[in-house]
């Protein structure tokens, strides 16, 4: 007992109890370090954070992409043949040509009725002498034919032969479609050989093996071999010039014309 009459605590009571906050000063409570005992530890925090970072992220990922970008990666192409392969403009299998203007073409035969552009009519020449040294005769049949012309060797023939459009056009383009317009193509015979002038005999000639070996050089070559993809019947007589930007320009468009069905070989009229 104390001098007061209370029971005399024991000197050790702090070694059996611990304070609590209340018991903690209200200055001390609030300093930065008794601050930090009431809080996670930092480590869980940036652990959280970066979790929810990357929940975020792939959530993204799943999301389709917008249309737009979906074509920058993928870039579509127009390789399909039937963007290639078919030509709106072409009629019976023939497409349309120009006529030559007067004032390019240049004679090719003695007489000056057959003429080819100035470029084709100057290969021409050198082709024909460079076959003569070696004892071939390449005798031109035909060059520059106007629209007129040919007016008259499609629609005129066709009626007295009684043939459908379809099957003339074959063996004849039609008036605005012959290749002879443009003054590059040239129908060519052997000169020893004439009975297989506009024939598919011709093949069989010293001429046409000659040009088969020797035309490129010359840059003429077969505008309808067989099977052409325009459906024209096989003409081993008919030659055409690419040998200039216009000339290659102007042909090159027939190799995107197809047919659902190949043209079988046969005897053409005499009359291309």
């Amino acid at each position: 007992m104390n001098n007061e009459g209370l029971p005399e605590q024991s000197a050790n009571f702090s070694e059996f109890s611990e304070p609590t906050i209340d018991d903690i000063p209200e200055a001390v409570r609030d300093t930065p370090e008794v601050r930090r005992r009431s809080w996670p530890s930092s480590g869980l925090v940036v652990a959280a954070l970066v979790g929810f970072v990357v929940l975020i992220l792939s959530m993204a990922a799943l999301i389709p992409k917008p249309e737009a970008e979906q074509k920058t990666a993928t870039p579509q192409t127009d390789a399909s043949p039937e963007a290639t392969t078919i030509d709106s403009d072409n009629l019976l299998g023939h497409l349309p040509y120009q006529e030559a203007p007067e004032r390019q073409l240049q004679p090719i035969s003695y007489d000056g009725r057959l003429r080819l552009r100035a470029a084709a009519a100057e290969k021409f020449l050198q082709m024909s002498a460079a076959a003569g040294a070696d004892g071939v005769v390449l005798a031109p049949l035909s060059g520059f034919r106007s629209v007129a012309e040919q007016e008259y060797l499609f629609f005129g023939v066709k009626e007295q032969r009684g043939q459908v459009a379809l099957k003339r056009a074959e063996v004849s383009a039609p008036p605005g479609h012959s290749e002879h317009h443009t003054g590059y193509a040239v129908d060519i015979g052997d000169g020893r050989t004439p009975a297989t002038n506009l024939s598919q005999k011709f093949e069989n000639t010293a001429a046409f093996q000659w040009l088969e070996r020797n035309a490129a050089h010359y840059s003429f070559e077969l505008s309808f071999p067989r099977n052409n993809p325009q459906g024209v019947s096989y003409e081993p007589w008919h030659w055409r010039f690419v040998g200039d930007t216009d000339s290659l320009e102007t042909f090159y468009k027939a190799q995107q014309l197809t047919r659902a069905t190949p043209n079988q070989p046969q005897e053409a009229s005499p009359e291309p």
